[in-house]
């Protein structure tokens, strides 16, 4: 209907089905039959027709004065979306979990605000589960099994956590599982229970105490540097340590369950062509990344 009142508007505005049929780019018969059709549903005339034009009835100068103002400033308001959502120009909100957009993710940012300079980011990290709608974020990263939603969610890969320790650690490193259980290990929240992984059919429980315990795992890589432990992290938080040799692997035919990684959006919401872009150029460094195993 309320396109149909819109070419109500533009045929009073015009005083002529044609000139609105052109400004409208419909055929005359178009719009004869939309307003014919609008008139049928209101029950009343709105345009009187005749050889000299248009000319607004009684009750059609009524619904014209009550809904022009309003068409118009609609009208203007999604020309304004259209540009907001089609330009590379503007605010870009970005939520991610605090252990990957922070550090494993430095350089992609460093790049992006080169290669994009007109794009305003606004990047929220979080180690809790925020709602994208509720927080107004154009596109989240999240990373870990997710509920079902009404968010679209585009998984990217997983990072597989790894077992480490500091290369001078001042403790015997375990040969099997069963001397990892008497090793001072160190965990994060979200990975205190280990579940270790060997050759995909292999799988090892592993609930011990650990010595130290902390609600975000950059603390947990730190004490495990600091040779206090040993630690389960991400490969995108430990693969520069390794290459260093700074920290070594523990284990290394053993690993934690993977973390699998997700981009996500709400159904209802167009992407703007700044968050399409930062999907392609993300998932391209991911790709690019040798501690991410991106889906074939």
């Amino acid at each position: 209907m309320l396109d149909d009142l819109k070419i109500f508007i533009t045929a009073a505005n015009k005083n002529s089905l044609t000139a609105a049929a052109q400004h409208l780019d419909m055929t005359i018969a178009t719009v004869s039959r939309r307003i014919s059709a609008l008139e049928h549903k209101l029950g009343c005339e709105l345009l009187n027709r005749s050889t000299k034009g248009l000319t607004l009835t009684p009750v059609g100068e009524s619904y014209y004065q009550e809904c022009a103002e309003f068409i118009d400033a609609l009208d203007q308001r999604i020309s304004n979306l259209d540009q907001t959502l089609n330009s590379l120009k503007g605010d870009l909100k970005i939520l991610a979990p605090v252990n990957l957009g922070s550090g494993p993710l430095d350089a992609f940012w460093q790049e992006f605000v080169k290669l994009y300079p007109d794009i305003e980011l606004n990047i929220e990290l979080s180690n809790t589960l925020q709602d994208i709608k509720d927080t107004r974020a154009d596109i989240a990263l999240r990373s870990g099994s997710l509920p079902s939603s009404s968010l679209i969610q585009k998984k990217l890969g997983h990072i597989e956590p790894v077992l480490v320790a500091s290369s001078k650690a001042p403790f015997p490193l375990p040969q099997t599982i069963d001397d990892l259980l008497q090793t001072p290990s160190i965990a994060s929240n979200m990975f205190a229970d280990w579940l270790l992984i060997k050759d995909q059919n292999e799988h090892h429980p592993l609930n011990k105490e650990h010595r130290h315990i902390s609600n975000d795992m950059s603390i947990t890589l730190n004490l495990t540097k600091a040779g206090a432990g040993i630690a389960l992290i991400p490969m995108s938080m430990v693969s520069a340590d390794l290459e260093t040799g700074e920290l070594i692997r523990v284990l290394p035919e053993w690993r934690g369950q993977n973390r699998e990684i997700f981009l996500v959006w709400p159904y209802r919401r167009s992407l703007s062509a700044r968050a399409k872009l930062l999907k392609d150029e993300l998932t391209k460094f991911l790709h690019q990344q040798t501690w991410f195993h991106p889906i074939p």
